[in-house]
């Protein structure tokens, strides 16, 4: 973790295209709350295949005009160049400086993958086009990618974005600081040179995180899992343990000199604007 130590801290919050007039309001007041703190940026999501492509523009334009530096989803699945050239322009022209490019799955019944299947190469395709005008996020994966053939292939993946012109990287959310911690050093005895934020998900609905966890291989720890499926119903109970549990996660990544977090705030401000002032981050 030596080598983390050298980048400054850095925080920032990501959110999701909302769907209708509630959600946007939703995310305007969301948006404005977290403002408040200063992030460093912030990022807009991207659904499967681009599904949700004008909300995400919609979404930056809004993280923009509030005076904020967004930093859009982009995945490669599903489109072909032409079409990420034209988005890329498209954000160029929007004032947008940073990017998180990303593979991306394919959504159910679409057949055409795209002209580009694997984020390393999206990454390279995007410096090919544009040099160095965005700085681009990658993700990482401290417990590995659920669709990963082996631990050590899945380090390797990493390994390919980050020579292909990645500048930092974001990882997928986790409860176990050890697997981040051994992850940034195996990035380290590879020689890979850039930051690596821990993502960071509030626990506040244990049916959801669930759900979302299986999705996406983020492993509960079994002592967690018990703990917050015993409570049932009993939200504010769940929302509590959840709280704590994740403010420690953090104390120990920081302490530790993990550079940042990055908060999946789910378009919700509060249980981040908890885990802020717990932490001391004013």
């Amino acid at each position: 973790m030596e080598s983390q130590r050298q980048y400054p801290a850095q925080f920032s919050f990501e959110f999701f295209p909302p769907k209708g007039e509630q959600g946007e309001a939703r995310l305007a007041a969301t948006r404005d709350e977290l403002a408040k703190l200063n992030p460093r940026y912030v990022s807009v999501t991207y659904g499967a295949g681009g599904s949700t492509q004008a909300g995400t523009l919609d979404a930056v334009r809004g993280m923009l005009g509030a005076g904020l530096d967004c930093a859009p989803h982009l995945s490669c699945i599903g489109s072909s160049k032409e079409q990420l050239r034209e988005l890329l322009d498209t954000y160029r022209e929007m004032g947008v400086k940073r990017i998180v490019a990303l593979r991306g799955d394919l959504p159910s019944g679409m057949r055409d993958s795209g002209d580009l299947h694997y984020a390393n190469e999206l990454v390279a395709f995007i410096r090919a086009e544009t040099g160095d005008h965005f700085h681009l996020e990658v993700a990482a994966y401290p417990e590995f990618h659920p669709q990963a053939k082996s631990a050590l292939h899945d380090l390797d993946n990493f390994q390919r974005k980050v020579e292909a012109g990645a500048s930092a990287a974001i990882t997928q959310y986790f409860y176990n600081a050890d697997a981040y911690l051994r992850f940034v050093d195996e990035c380290e005895k590879r020689g890979l040179d850039l930051p690596i934020i821990p993502g960071i998900m509030p626990i506040t609905n244990y049916t959801q995180l669930a759900r979302f966890s299986g999705m996406c291989g983020a492993e509960i720890p079994r002592w967690l899992d018990r703990r917050l499926a015993a409570y049932g119903d009993d939200l504010e109970s769940i929302r509590t343990l959840g709280h704590t549990v994740v403010v420690e996660l953090c104390r120990r990544l920081l302490d530790a000199g993990a550079p940042g977090l990055h908060f999946y705030t789910m378009n919700q401000s509060g249980p981040t604007l908890a885990l802020w002032r717990d932490l001391g981050l004013d």
